[in-house]
């Protein structure tokens, strides 16, 4: 019994010969998955949803700035910087005087010591007020321990008259208190160019701006 004869479909070709079987029909394929695509678009375009681009629609998210917009205002009102009271001490006929300064913020130590080195203000000056206190570039030395206050004056301040220790140490005295009034007292050492030291209480200061700080708004 002869076996049955092969379809030429089934023959390999020779290498190098171009196959003579029936070629595959890609286009079944493709229009088995076109329908699918379509079916697929067809919702989306029904529902009117763009293709490409971005649809704007309604304010923009927190934190999302617009174009060009570096920041988002703020609705915050700024309030107002609280003004303290700051004592210093200046020269009235001859006598040491006391005053108290508005001065917007807060003052240590060194700051109202700097504002007592640059002398009553045009205000203070109307009321006949003056300073024996020198004018200094340099701000002075200040170190605390408990009541006792020391101040060491740069080269600048030179030697300072018993009315401007008197100045100095008494506006240092009154501000140690206003920064402590538990303390009670303070005495305050004045250390001149030269190693000259001069001491001084607030129990020896005129009074007129001891007690607790006072704070406007």
């Amino acid at each position: 019994m002869n076996p049955s004869p092969r379809s030429r479909a089934d023959v390999a070709p020779p290498p190098g010969q171009p196959s003579h079987g029936r070629p595959g029909r890609p286009g079944r394929s493709a229009g088995r998955a076109l329908p699918v695509l379509l079916a697929a678009l067809l919702p989306l375009s029904a529902c009117g949803i763009p293709e490409t681009g971005v649809v704007e629609a309604g304010e923009p998210a927190t934190g999302v700035l617009r174009p060009g917009v570096t920041a988002v205002p703020s609705e915050t009102v700024p309030q107002e910087m609280p003004r303290v009271n700051v004592p210093l001490y200046f020269v009235a006929d001859g006598d040491l005087t006391a005053v108290s300064r508005t001065v917007p913020g807060s003052a240590d130590l060194a700051g109202t010591v700097l504002m007592l080195f640059e002398g009553p203000d045009a205000q203070e000056r109307g009321k006949g007020l003056t300073t024996e206190l020198p004018p200094t570039a340099e701000a002075p030395t200040i170190r605390t321990d408990g009541t006792a206050v020391n101040v060491r004056l740069p080269r600048s301040a030179g030697s300072l008259s018993d009315t401007a220790v008197d100045q100095l140490a008494c506006t240092v005295a009154v501000a140690r208190l206003r920064q402590d009034p538990a303390l009670g007292s303070a005495k305050v050492t004045v250390e001149q160019p030269g190693g000259r030291l001069a001491g001084r209480s607030s129990d020896d200061c005129p009074s007129g701006t001891t007690g607790e700080p006072t704070v406007s708004p």
